[in-house]
């Protein structure tokens, strides 16, 4: 089977939005191809959302993103490939080890200031920004999942009553239907940090958390103290009061002068060596296989939930067709 000029020889996972594929172009270069499910390729408005999607990605780049290498929005099924990050998400390394220490914490802010910085200087806004879709790499975090961004020039793509984002990481304008810039992602963004710092969202993720979110103040108890003031300032309900990329990212420096490498928890670490050295041997074997679990979490951070077993198999007949 094969996507585009990918030769599949793994599939990673599913979700509600489709599937992802390990795959393997003619030079031998190791993809994640994702692959819209069926009913959503006959959405035309879900197709113009997928290929914002592609351009969003196209236009930040991939100092700090998964690269799109490849993409077709108007095939049957519409598909992307990204280069392949060989670490976890933020949220399998939280979920696995606990949350980081102040400096992890700090560092990961800083990688991801620096992301949203390149990210909003495209012209595109996120919009959402949560745990899964941080990848930690070697050389630091990459932002992934352009599916709901919004691009300066481009119209809205919206259902009516549908409420856009991952309610946990959400930002109050975002929650009431409102615009959500850059400032958004800036209150994301300390979602984020305050899951990584603490272990949990800033506004838990319950049925109440809408409420809580536009009404409610966070819960910061875990979060080291010097870090505590920097985050509660992002999460200002007014989107002016929050600070600039530039000022938030002086404060997680805290007054150092030199800046270090991100500097992750020894497992990430060693997951991210694991990995890599894995898809080192399947290139040097050159064979298709199953594809080892270690390389599952990479397709989850690409999905929505929820596909069954029997949807994918039946979707795989019609794409290999």
């Amino acid at each position: 089977m094969s996507v585009g000029p990918y030769r599949v020889v793994g599939r990673l996972g599913s979700g509600g939005m489709g599937w992802v594929y390990l795959g393997r172009s003619r030079a031998g270069q190791v993809v994640a191809v994702k692959v819209v499910r069926a009913e959503l390729a006959a959405d035309p408005e879900f197709r113009r959302r997928f290929a914002r999607e592609v351009a969003a990605a196209r236009l930040v780049g991939g100092a700090h993103t998964a690269a799109v290498l490849d993409a077709d929005p108007e095939a049957e099924l519409p598909w992307l490939a990204t280069a392949y990050v060989p670490g976890p998400a933020l949220s399998e390394a939280v979920a696995t080890d606990g949350a980081f220490t102040e400096e992890q914490t700090r560092r990961l802010g800083t990688g991801l200031v620096d992301a949203l910085g390149a990210i909003h200087a495209a012209g595109v806004v996120h919009r959402d920004l949560k745990p899964s879709n941080v990848l930690l790499a070697s050389d630091g975090p990459r932002v992934i999942d352009f599916g709901i961004s919004w691009m300066a020039g481009a119209p809205g793509l919206t259902r009516t009553g549908a409420l856009m984002g991952t309610p946990p990481y959400m930002s109050p304008e975002q929650v009431t239907g409102g615009r959500s810039g850059p400032p958004g992602d800036v209150f994301s963004l300390a979602g984020v940090l305050v899951y990584a710092s603490a272990g949990h969202p800033p506004f838990g993720s319950d049925a109440a958390v809408h409420y809580r979110v536009v009404h409610g103040e966070p819960d910061l108890a875990d979060v080291p103290g010097p870090l505590e003031a920097v985050l509660r300032r992002c999460l200002a309900k007014a989107p002016a009061e929050r600070p600039a990329l530039a000022e938030l990212r002086s404060a997680l420096l805290d007054g150092e002068g030199a800046e270090r490498p991100a500097q992750w928890p020894p497992s990430v670490s060693r997951t991210i060596e694991v990995r890599t050295d894995e898809l080192r041997a399947r290139r040097s074997r050159g064979v298709s296989e199953s594809v080892p679990s270690c390389l599952l979490l990479h397709a989850r951070a690409l999905l929505d939930a929820g596909l069954t077993d029997r949807m994918v198999y039946e979707a795989s007949g019609r794409a290999a067709s």
